[in-house]
């Protein structure tokens, strides 16, 4: 063994846990098996934790009011040198609880020994979990509401705005850019009920549950999650450590939720192409190329496409760490705060770049429009007409289909056609077949609720923004 091992190696007798132990744990084993580089982040959800804690252990007898105040007085102090800056992290003591206790027993003495009694690092730790869990789903709830705030400012904007609708990636049918928005938002108002779903089973408190068993000592669960602003205890003290199917459905929300940002970014890409040039992104939102100067790269929609593959991959590894599980609490665990924290982080981050950058698109309504007319989008309304006129809709759809193939060859859309052009293909056609064969009158016919016409985007705009109040 080197020096360098024996002066990293930590004694047993100086672990929390050390007094089973014959031998120091192998300097190696050390930090292969702490936490506190990652987990020291729950540091607030810790200490709040532990002051609730020790309130109740002092309704109960447990502690004396005087032992309580030096404790919540210590914590406060702990929690001021670690914002502060003063705060040394120690792997050799494990986590981030080992790190909060060992300094508040500097601090405070003895009674800071105390604090621990009728729990165990399981249960702290899957209370810590939810309390940060439960904070940053409200933080990530307003985030997401400031985007789909920013979508319907867009979407009234550009109610008028005639684009193509595309399935197959070929023009289908005209729509309006309002319409097509509010696709979008109404993905995100999946995601924020999921999201809210989600928060209600975080919002169950498992402190007091011990190590797997419960204490013996005569403690107020009760007490303990209202003071943390929980809904309730949870009811089982096994699965209480144990769980994480909060952290893999919060998980799961964040795949879907990146799922909705990379089909926007696809189109946000295809968009700013200067095959479709549909909108145009402001230049704070993209950057250049080092070598080919007439380059704007739409940056932020990639990067958000991109990291739809880290969300998904983090899922799939919190379902692989529990799937074999035996119960109760394992090491395994302690795997689940890596992914879930950079989950966090990174759905946070791709929200906030969208709810920036979404208010600030520029629709480019003469292209759309353009692009609108091409590709024959107004055939269906051709179909609609001739049906409307006693046409079974399956000759309906060959006669169009005929209409279309003449255009084709002519390189002209239906619109641009003479009524004797069009009147070739069936008699009954007539002058006001014009007036479905524009643009405006293709979408502006579709005025149901859920349909495309501008009054219609309008007025779901209208109700969506009651709605997110």
């Amino acid at each position: 063994m080197t020096d360098q091992n024996k002066s990293d190696q930590t004694t047993s007798s100086e672990k929390p846990w050390g007094g089973r132990f014959s031998e120091p744990t192998d300097a190696f084993v050390e930090r292969f098996t702490a936490s506190v580089g990652f987990d020291q982040r729950l540091y607030h959800h810790d200490i709040t934790g532990s002051i609730a804690h020790a309130t109740m252990l002092a309704k109960v007898g447990v502690l004396t009011d005087a032992e309580r105040d030096q404790i919540i007085e210590g914590l406060k102090g702990v929690k001021e040198d670690i914002e502060a800056g003063r705060f040394e992290w120690s792997v050799s003591l494990e986590d981030v609880h080992m790190n909060v206790e060992a300094r508040l027993t500097d601090r405070i003495g003895i009674t800071g020994k105390k604090l621990h009694t009728g729990r165990s690092r399981n249960d702290q730790v899957a209370t810590d979990i939810r309390l940060y869990l439960r904070d940053e789903i409200d933080v990530i709830a307003e985030e997401l509401a400031r985007l789909q705030a920013g979508l319907l400012d867009l979407a009234e904007r550009e109610a008028d705005t005639i684009m193509p609708g595309f399935t197959h990636l070929q023009t289908a049918q005209p729509v309006t850019f309002g319409h097509h928005l509010l696709a979008w938002y109404e993905m995100l108002v999946r995601d924020a009920d999921r999201l809210q779903d989600c928060r209600k089973r975080v919002n169950v408190m498992p402190l007091g549950a011990a190590a797997l068993a419960g204490t013996t000592y005569p403690i107020d669960r009760n007490l303990t999650a209202e003071l943390l602003g929980f809904d309730r205890p949870t009811e089982n003290s096994l699965d209480s450590v144990s769980d994480r199917d909060f952290a893999i459905e919060f998980c799961s929300f964040a795949a879907l939720l990146m799922t909705h940002l990379s089909r926007f970014s696809e189109e946000l890409v295809l968009w700013t192409s200067a095959q479709f040039d549909f909108i145009d992104l402001p230049d704070r939102f993209c950057t250049g190329s080092s070598i080919m100067p007439q380059k704007k790269n739409p940056d932020v929609p990639e990067l958000v496409r991109g990291k739809t593959g880290r969300v998904n991959g983090h899922l799939i590894s919190l379902l692989t760490l529990m799937k074999s599980q035996p119960l109760a609490y394992n090491k395994d665990n302690q795997e689940d705060k890596e992914p879930l924290f950079d989950t966090v982080d990174t759905i946070k981050g791709c929200l906030k770049a969208y709810a920036d950058m979404v208010p600030a698109i520029k629709a480019k309504a003469d292209n759309m429009r353009v692009a609108a007319k091409r590709g024959f989008s107004t055939a269906t309304d051709l179909a609609d007409y001739l049906v409307k006129k006693g046409v079974p809709f399956r000759d309906a759809h060959e006669i169009v289909g005929k209409s279309v193939a003449f255009g084709v060859a002519e390189n002209r859309d239906l619109s641009e056609m003479t009524l004797e052009e069009l009147k070739q293909f069936s008699d009954v056609i007539a002058e006001d077949v014009f007036d479905v064969l524009t643009l405006e009158g293709s979408v502006q016919a579709r005025d149901h609720l859920g349909g495309t016409a501008p009054k219609q985007v309008r007025a779901a705009v209208a109700r969506a923004r009651a709605a997110l109040k």
